[in-house]
């Protein structure tokens, strides 16, 4: 099998997304943080910087979310793999939360529906293969309903996470089981790019992947709803998507598709955020978009970057609209690079998010790569077991940052570099409470 990374994907779908972002890396140093405080008596709330840091005072909330995503999509990071007995996926399922707990974090986002799919008893979707390797069948527990459990009693909040709109890893329907809804309405699914997707642009599926989701909210009490980045699909090259069929019957009245796509996201947002609020009022919404909403030379509102992926035009989620509108309660743009890279610079995005919640209720947590930590792949600033630590210290500046999550729950456990041992060693001194 390939080797996963972000979101479950082989990392040739991962190569993908890079490859639109231009190439290059800074060579300039970037800020690392906080200026020094100045000499004088440290107050409360804050703490004398780590020995070796010349950053003087650095301010320790008293509330702070510090996640990790927990991926079940082709088996990420658990279950380790399909078919083990219930007792062994139960076990491992606990060690990871435990491992929260040790790094001192206090929420754990559990990937619940991967692919148009189950963790929990569904009446609407089948059970995962990711469980027992057979999609549909019953793997004799309720994996969801124990993560919640296990989860409160570590003191961990449990954020469920379902992809909307991805039905497969593969664009053959006769490879799902024969009940499921792609199979029974097969005018809602649309191949692309070597998977298959729900057709966002039709009002039944909107209402169905809605229905399907919110199932898990009204049988357990969750913390939070949670999506990631995948709305309409990243583009590939050369393909387009086939929904011709809906946009002639309902693109009437739009100046164009892709303002028509727009809405069709955005009404899938704010319904569902309406129907969050019916069921469990306190019950939070929150959102893990791609880190770049437009670049400043597409919208002067944008953020000053040249990545080749907007979420604004390529996947047409106005994410910024939705802080903006208040439609949702978090949001995580995943940061994924490192300070002074070229096209996206993580020194430049943090305060881009900052501004950009600025005036709303919607918290900012920053998505963090802890899996490039360490890969001789990646640039040299991750082979540098402080380049994540230097992240805290910049997001320090910026008082609009209330978290950092971490991808994903495999790296925060086996931690091989060191860099997830530094974060908490630099900046968890001691557990707190999420902010509410």
């Amino acid at each position: 099998m390939a080797r996963i990374t972000r979101r479950g994907f082989a990392a040739g779908a991962v190569g993908a997304v890079s490859a639109l972002l231009s190439a290059g890396e800074a060579t300039a140093d970037a800020p690392l943080g906080r200026e020094a405080a100045g000499a004088g008596s440290v107050g409360p709330g804050e703490v004398p910087a780590p020995a070796g840091r010349d950053l003087g005072v650095i301010r320790r909330p008293q509330r702070q979310f510090r996640g990790m995503w927990l991926a079940t999509v082709v088996n990420r990071d658990w279950p380790s793999k399909p078919g083990l007995p219930v007792n062994r996926q139960q076990a491992e399922l606990i060690g990871l939360l435990d491992t929260a707990v040790r790094r001192r974090l206090n929420a754990v986002i559990f990937q619940v529906r991967p692919s148009a799919d189950a963790l929990w008893p569904s009446p609407y979707e089948p059970w995962s293969q990711y469980l027992t390797g057979v999609q549909g069948k019953d793997p004799g527990w309720d994996p969801l309903g124990f993560a919640v459990r296990e989860a409160h009693r570590r003191g961990l909040e449990l954020h469920a996470w379902f992809n909307p709109y991805r039905v497969a890893n593969h664009t053959d329907p006769a490879r799902l089981v024969a009940t499921h809804p792609a199979r029974v309405h097969r005018n809602w699914v649309v191949p692309y790019g070597g998977k298959l997707y729900y057709n966002p642009g039709l009002p039944e599926v909107r209402r169905f992947v809605q229905d399907a989701m919110l199932d898990a909210l009204r049988r357990y009490p969750i913390d939070a709803v949670h999506w990631d980045d995948y709305f309409y699909p990243y583009p590939v090259a050369g393909q387009a998507f086939g929904d011709d069929a809906a946009w002639q019957r309902y693109g009437g009245g739009f100046p164009s598709r892709a303002a028509w796509r727009r809405d069709n996201t955005d009404r899938l947002v704010r319904e569902t955020a309406e129907r969050i609020k019916e069921i469990r009022p306190h019950t939070r919404f929150g959102v893990s978009p791609f880190g770049v909403w437009r670049n400043r030379a597409t919208d002067p509102a944008g953020s000053d970057t040249r990545a080749g992926a907007q979420t604004y035009d390529d996947l047409y989620a106005d994410t910024r609209g939705w802080v903006r509108k208040g439609w949702i309660d978090y949001i995580v743009p995943q940061l994924y690079w490192h300070i002074g890279q070229t096209a996206a610079d993580y020194a430049v995005l943090v305060p881009w998010w900052a501004k950009a919640v600025e005036g709303t209720n919607v918290d900012l947590y920053i998505g963090e790569a802890l899996y490039k930590a360490g890969d001789p792949a990646q640039p040299a600033p991750w082979r540098d077991p402080a380049e994540l630590s230097r992240h805290l210290d910049l997001d320090a500046d910026w008082p609009q940052v209330r978290g950092n999550v971490y991808f994903s729950a495999k790296e925060v456990a086996d931690d091989r570099f060191g860099a997830m041992a530094r974060v908490v060693a630099d900046h968890y001194p001691t557990p707190v409470r999420p902010p509410r």
